[in-house]
């Protein structure tokens, strides 16, 4: 589990094939990987993954083919990506509980400063926008962020400067496409509802 509260911006040096998936090797400098061991957990634009190797600043994980498949910006070398450690039972929850698991990739449709911050609008797949709500919670490239308004499959979140400073969502224009995950809440209220209808 993590909380969505971006540790450091990494760097991806090197991304190789590997029987379709491919095994991605990022630097971070802030991250702190003194308490890092393999196989522990490191979200990378909000998808989980395991760390295979250790080398100073540098971790390597292996992205596989179903994980590409559902999932953006995580192929590219030279490319930057938020990176989290897994939460321990006694770290502060500064955002909200968030898996790792993406569950749709969605596109900015605008973004815009508007003064005191930056307004950030983006098209979710259909399928997840009754899980989407106003003042709920959102994961986007595994920011932790909350929902302003919604318009259909449309939703508008806030970004204050330092959300800017310390994440890659500065590097968003209209038409990239970002990693989504919903409220694990709502995923669970509509699985508890649908249950009882059968």
């Amino acid at each position: 589990m993590f909380s969505g509260i971006i540790a450091d911006v990494g760097l991806i040096k090197s991304a190789k094939d590997r029987d379709g998936g491919l095994r991605l090797t990022v630097n971070t400098e802030a991250l702190g990987m003194d308490d890092v061991q393999l196989g522990d957990s490191i979200a990378c634009n909000g998808v989980c993954l395991t760390v295979v190797k250790l080398d100073g600043n540098d971790f390597t994980v292996e992205v596989s083919r179903e994980t590409l498949n559902c999932t953006t910006g995580l192929g590219e070398q030279g490319k930057h990506l938020n990176l989290e450690k897994a939460l321990r039972l006694s770290d502060r929850l500064g955002g909200h509980l968030v898996s790792g698991h993406v569950d749709g990739v969605g596109e900015v449709v605008a973004f815009n400063d508007i003064g005191e911050s930056w307004r950030l609008v983006v098209r979710a797949p259909q399928a997840l926008a009754k899980y989407i709500a106003m003042k709920g919670s959102i994961t986007i490239n595994g920011v932790s962020l909350t929902v302003n308004q919604v318009s259909g499959a449309e939703f508008e979140v806030n970004l204050i400067p330092h959300t800017l400073d310390v994440t890659t969502l500065n590097e968003l224009k209209v038409g990239s496409k970002v990693n989504l995950e919903i409220d694990l809440i709502a995923r669970y209220v509509e699985r508890m509802l649908t249950a009882e209808e059968k």
